[in-house]
């Protein structure tokens, strides 16, 4: 076995030696490659794409999953410390299905399913069932809630009170519940669904009623509006939410305008808006009245009313007289009066009344006046040249300078220009799904390809050499031609003369003699 062995090697060693250094380089080179391709095609081709099939699960669903897993024969991966489970991407559909139909996500409620099963053979005892009982309606109540849109985890804790046959209405202990909700990032509930959470418990627990439900939130405590009983003293009422949807459909509509100015001169795809406002909703009602004379009457305004009077006084006048004369109570040269005398008189008067015009103007504010304004405009510097940024810096700043004409601020040119900003940066690759192929297996991909063509190039290259080799080898291994000497035996006229030629071509040539022989016998 050794001296056989021993011979492979000697082989191995005679083919390894044939080549040149160069030769030795290319081959080893391509070996590895090849290898490297080989297993790196076997890699990408057998091994098992996992897929996130189930994320926030409680530790008793994901023993339950887990074991319905084991059962079937299907791998998975855990993942965030138990709280989701992986499984092949060929069977994910498949798993969710099953999971589903089976019921085994359930949050860690139960639900009155449980009610169902019996904890012994000969029945359930009263205490027993009442335990039952509440922990069934804690769990119809959690999957009630974590139904509502944007509810992602639930703890409900119900308190029922004892019955008696014994007590009044009025002495009963009232239910209670505890609630703590766990929300989606970036939820905010609006005061319409926070009310719809108290109407659900409410419904759903017997003799419960708003004031014995507590709900909190990773925010804070959830206030009822007092349409339903609450106090309504949260500030996630309803005029809150009118002004965050105000706020946000401001900010939308700008940066819609903004992005479909600017996927004109730079492409949709290379460009990133953001807005910031700060709104005021401070309500303003404003009143004015105008009293204003008629332009057509002299500015006197409209006739109302208008009085004319006239008094004329017409009578006489007679008084006892002396005689004339010069007495002693006489006044000398005083003429005597003549007995009786008349008079007359006349009066006359107008009263006008004006009434100048009254105007009076009611004017509303409208429901929000931009106070301050700031927008940021991220292009690729692909696309972005000098000519392009002062473009667009200048538009911003004119839309700026527009939104804030009412605000009651003087701003120069430089603040409006603080609030705009244009950067100009290399976009990064987004990430890619879940699921979905990475760059970096397009790479691997890649790789895989060049080392193929370099394997075949390199095969090519050695089969070229080699086959050049054989035919060198071939050439070198044929017997020279030898140019065998002429005997001009017809110019001959005897025996002897041809003998003493081939005697001096033997002894001066004697392995040319020989091939003349052999030629001779061949063409015979």
């Amino acid at each position: 076995m050794s001296a056989k062995l021993a011979r492979i090697w000697e082989k191995l060693l005679g083919f390894w030696n044939q080549y040149s250094r160069t030769q030795k380089w290319v081959l080893a080179s391509t070996a590895g490659l090849l290898i490297l391709a080989i297993v790196f095609f076997t890699y990408l081709f057998t091994r098992t794409e996992y897929e996130l099939a189930f994320q926030n699960l409680d530790s008793s669903d994901s023993q339950a999953i887990m074991e319905y897993l084991d059962s079937s024969g299907i791998p998975y991966k855990l993942g965030d410390g138990g709280t989701s489970i992986s499984v092949p991407s060929a069977s994910a559909a498949k798993v969710r299905v099953a999971v589903g139909s089976q019921g085994l996500v359930q949050n860690g409620s139960i639900g009155f399913a449980e009610l169902s099963k019996s904890s012994s053979t000969i029945g359930t005892t009263d205490q027993e069932f009442r335990v039952k009982y509440r922990n069934a309606l804690n769990g119809e109540v959690q999957q009630l809630l974590l139904g509502m849109q944007g509810i992602q985890r639930a703890k409900v804790l119900v308190n029922l009170p004892e019955e008696s046959v014994f007590l009044s209405d009025a002495d009963k202990e009232r239910a209670s519940a505890s609630i703590q909700l766990t929300f989606k990032p970036g939820f905010r509930p609006k005061q319409e669904e926070i009310d719809s959470y108290f109407n659900l418990v409410k419904t759903a627990v017997p003799n419960l009623s708003v004031e014995d439900i507590t709900i909190t939130s990773q925010s804070g405590e959830l206030v009822p509006s007092a349409a339903i009983g609450g106090s309504g003293g949260g500030v996630s009422g309803t005029l809150l939410d009118q002004q965050f949807d105000i706020q946000r459909k401001f900010e939308n509509g700008i940066k819609t305008k903004t992005e479909q100015f600017l996927a004109q001169m730079v492409g949709m795809d290379n460009v990133v808006v953001s807005v910031v406002s700060s709104l005021n909703f401070d309500q303003k009602t404003q009143q004015e009245q105008l009293v204003k004379p008629l332009d057509n009457n002299d500015n006197k305004g409209a006739v109302v009313s208008q009085q004319d009077t006239a008094e004329s006084y017409t009578g006489t006048d007679s008084s006892a007289g002396g005689v004339a004369g010069t007495g002693q109570t006489d006044v000398a040269n005083y003429p005597s009066s003549s007995g009786t005398s008349g008079s007359s008189s006349e009066k006359t008067s107008s009263t006008v009344t004006y009434e100048n015009s009254h105007i009076t103007t009611n004017t509303t504010f409208a429901p929000y006046q931009v106070n301050d304004l700031a927008i940021s405009v991220a292009v690729d510097a692909a696309a972005m040249t000098p000519e392009k940024q002062t473009a667009i810096q200048q538009k911003l700043v004119n839309d700026v300078r527009t939104l804030l004409a009412n605000s009651g601020k003087e701003l120069p040119d430089e603040e409006i220009a603080k609030r705009v900003s244009v950067i100009s940066q290399s976009f990064a690759a987004g990430t890619t799904a879940s699921g979905g192929v990475s760059p970096s297996t397009y790479w691997l991909a890649g790789l895989g390809v060049l080392a193929l063509a370099l394997v075949g190039g390199g095969g090519y290259y050695l089969y070229r050499r080699r086959k050049k080799a054989q035919e060198a080898a071939l050439v070198e291994e044929e017997p020279p031609r030898v140019e065998l000497p002429t005997i001009d035996i017809d110019s001959v006229s005897n025996e002897n003369q041809v003998r003493k030629q081939l005697e001096g071509l033997a002894k001066r040539k004697p392995e040319e003699f020989v091939n003349l022989l052999r030629t001779w016998l061949v063409d015979e």
